[in-house]
């Protein structure tokens, strides 16, 4: 399964949009970017790595061979990285900021509201697109686990600056400072338990995947060798 790489799953989904009503849309989109402060449920949420929401014409479609398309909507493409599972994803989305989803959403044609959340998940799964290609530079880190190493990395650089002016008795002091302050992020991160069979699936695929690049890139690496 393309969607999920290693904690994080990525989600596109693409809904058609009246052109009647999507310049709505396109207002609150720019208050949105305008007003941080309004995104406070949505940036509350720490599952969340990334989500965009993005407006597209007719005529914005890519050509890639099938020809000029003829659309009579406006669609919204909403992109998102989480972690977790797609259900605790939908679940903390609804929970969190429904009247949120309900206005990114208001154009959306037959958009059923985020309450209740059997319809919403129902629409959702409708609309989605599965992800081709998704790459995780942290796949093993959630994004808890990446902003406690940031302050793990921060919390060392004042050590040695500490290390280099103080005494060793004030040295211990600024050291135990330090570790209770960034001791949550001092961990292994690694992969969790396993939340779905999709993701055990995805990560025996995965496996047999590089396992199969692996001794593909050796047996090249030996006839190059050879024929040097």
């Amino acid at each position: 399964m393309s969607n999920i790489a290693g904690k994080a799953y990525a989600m596109n989904v693409v809904t058609p949009s009246s052109r009647r009503i999507t310049w709505i849309n396109r207002l609150l989109f720019m208050a949105a970017r305008g007003l941080p402060s309004n995104l406070m449920g949505l940036l509350g949420l720490s599952l969340i790595h990334f989500a965009r929401w993005v407006i597209i014409r007719p005529q914005d479609w890519p050509d890639l061979g099938q020809g000029k398309q003829q659309l009579q909507n406006d669609y919204v493409l909403f992109c998102s990285n989480f972690n977790g599972t797609w259900d605790q994803y939908i679940d903390a989305f609804s929970d969190g900021i429904p009247k949120g989803l309900d206005l990114f959403w208001y154009s959306a044609t037959k958009y059923p509201y985020s309450i209740p959340v059997t319809p919403f998940k129902n629409y959702i799964t409708y609309n989605q697109i599965g992800t081709d290609y998704y790459y995780n530079a942290t796949p093993g880190s959630a994004q808890r686990d990446v902003k406690t190493s940031l302050q793990v990395y921060d919390a060392l650089l004042k050590l040695e600056k500490a290390h280099a002016d103080q005494s060793p008795e004030e040295f211990q002091k600024t050291y135990l400072e330090c570790l209770g302050q960034v001791q949550i992020g001092l961990g292994d991160p690694g992969f969790g338990p396993v939340a779905s069979l999709d993701t055990e699936r995805a990560d025996v695929h995965r496996a047999r995947y590089v396992h199969q690049k692996h001794e593909a890139f050796l047996e090249a690496a030996a006839q190059i060798e050879e024929g040097v």
